[in-house]
């Protein structure tokens, strides 16, 4: 009997579909497939409007749901040996689809399974991770392997780039600026952690398997954005506070905090962003013993409260 596979996913571009797509390449005719998108009963927009977009900040940061579509029957009722949980960060955190789905009746669908999640990211993923394990290990669900691929251009040219994708659409080369998102090169090699999972799987061994991933790549982790990261989220959770005050999503009386909360991180993106960058590779060579221990736990599996 062929192992049975659930891929469980939120995207509105696309990318995180073919992500997926190109690990199970190699083994799609080996393996049982099901693909469930997770969907939000009212969908964002794509491509976006500035306001609205930074508009879901506060929600997304202090995990506050969002209505969700739930889960048909047949996946619900399904027997998975497995399940492929795809996500994406937002300002951060997990997207605010993703946990309002973590928090819904439908992730009973995790409860008890084997996990592998993957991510697509600009670059900085790990409080969202953390998140995510925290929620995982709510439901007792069994994190088995993590697979993170992100835009490896510059923090300012991803920026761009992902500015120019998420508010026209563009997503292709054009000018000075490379194509959005991860690179495509990056995605078709994703192919080559299919086999691994497919024999770990079948041979009741997954809990060696995000070891041998790591050995070929599945993830990789520049110190600097442990710092980094905690600084940021120390300002995402005041701003998310501050700007909740004035209201709920979308009310106008909160229009204000928004719009500066958007300059301000335009402004910390393109002018503070390389002093920032300065000041954690100093940090980094006075902390490198205890970064070092803090870039071995971000790449595992272990979750422990408060790491970031």
């Amino acid at each position: 009997m062929k192992p049975r596979i659930l891929v469980l996913y939120f995207t509105q571009t696309g990318q995180l579909r073919h992500i997926i797509d190109n690990i199970l390449q190699d083994i799609r005719d080996k393996v049982e497939l099901e693909y469930a998108a997770i969907e939000p009963v009212t969908p964002y927009p794509f491509p976006w409007k500035a306001i609205p977009f930074f508009d879901t900040m506060p929600e997304t940061v202090q995990h506050i749901p969002i209505e969700m579509k739930p889960l048909p029957d047949h996946i619900m009722n399904g027997q998975y040996d497995l399940v492929i949980f795809g996500w994406q960060p937002w300002f951060l955190n997990p997207s605010l689809p993703i946990t309002s789905f973590l928090q819904s009746p439908s992730a009973k669908v995790l409860s008890g399974k084997n996990v592998i999640t993957v991510i697509g990211a600009r670059n900085m993923w790990l409080h969202a991770q953390e998140k995510v394990k925290m929620y995982l290990e709510q439901l007792n669900a069994r994190l088995v392997a993590n697979i993170a691929l992100v835009d490896t251009n510059t923090n300012i040219i991803s920026t761009l780039t992902v500015i120019r994708w998420s508010f026209t659409g563009r997503k292709e080369a054009k000018g000075l600026l490379p194509a959005a998102g991860v690179q495509e090169k990056d995605i078709q090699l994703a192919q080559r952690y299919g086999t691994p999972i497919y024999t770990h799987l079948t041979e009741h061994k997954l809990e060696q398997l995000h070891q041998e991933l790591m050995m070929i790549g599945s993830v990789k982790l520049n110190p600097g954005l442990v710092l980094l990261e905690q600084r940021g989220i120390k300002n995402f959770r005041y701003w998310s506070k501050y700007i909740r005050e004035k209201g709920g999503p979308g009310d106008p009386a909160r229009a204000g905090r928004v719009k500066q909360f958007k300059n301000l991180l335009i402004v910390a993106i393109f002018i503070l962003s390389p002093i920032t960058a300065l000041a954690a590779a100093i940090q980094l060579q006075i902390k490198k013993k205890s970064l070092l221990k803090d870039v071995a736990y971000f790449k595992g599996l272990k979750y422990e409260k408060g790491r970031i």
